[in-house]
């Protein structure tokens, strides 16, 4: 019977530490996906991208990152298949807003749509001394309702200077103003989601084509 309670008396304390244990992950596991949610939706942090989730009918094919002064910023989605097959449409939205901060009113932009339906694209050149361009895509469904992604809220792409909390950032910012490049001189520029994604999938397939060859 003595041996009995040594065994309860060790097991409760394992117990209690196992659920804080558990308690502290879950709490980690819910800041992280607070922290990703903040990128993705709401208030935007100066220079940091908002971009969709992964509740979104589409996936981001090319987007332009940073925008520039003057030169073409690209946005091309792809509908999902489930979409494309059930009739749905798209419309892309954008709003350009300035370093002074003022922002232009919201555009519905002319797409070009591939003969499949399930790639739109659009194009739009931001003028001089924008801070960012927002955008958003509108899903037209097969019974004529419609849905806005996001949702009340905008994804944006910030410029290569952007104006912020009382000092510029990018790439361009230099000596507390704004020094973008004439047009056709781009610099900084990350590859859009699209391309990261080739490139990681081709490097893989090298790696794994070189390991089945040893």
């Amino acid at each position: 019977m003595e041996h009995g309670i040594r065994r309860t008396q060790i097991k409760e304390p394992l117990l209690q530490f196992n659920m804080k244990r558990a308690v502290a992950l879950f709490m980690m596991v819910g800041l992280m996906m607070t922290s990703m949610f903040a990128v993705q939706a709401g208030e935007a942090t100066g220079g940091e991208d908002v971009n969709p989730g992964d509740d979104v009918p589409f996936t981001v094919e090319e987007r332009t990152t940073p925008s520039q002064d003057g030169e073409t910023w690209t946005l091309s989605v792809v509908m999902d298949q489930e979409a494309v097959d059930n009739g749905t449409t798209f419309a892309i939205t954008t709003q350009i807003c300035l370093n002074n901060g003022v922002c232009d009113p919201p555009v519905n932009q002319e797409v070009v749509v591939s003969e499949d339906g399930s790639t739109y694209t659009a194009d739009v050149t931001p003028p001089e001394d924008h801070s960012y361009v927002n955008w958003r895509i509108k899903a037209t469904y097969s019974d004529d309702s419609t849905e806005n992604f996001p949702q009340g809220e905008w994804y944006k792409t910030w410029s290569t200077c952007y104006y912020d909390d009382g000092s510029y950032g990018g790439v361009h910012a230099e000596d507390g103003n704004c020094n973008v490049p004439g047009s056709g001189e781009k610099t900084g520029f990350l590859p859009s989601v699209g391309v990261v994604l080739t490139l990681t999938a081709l490097m893989g397939a090298a790696l794994v084509g070189t390991g089945q060859r040893r």
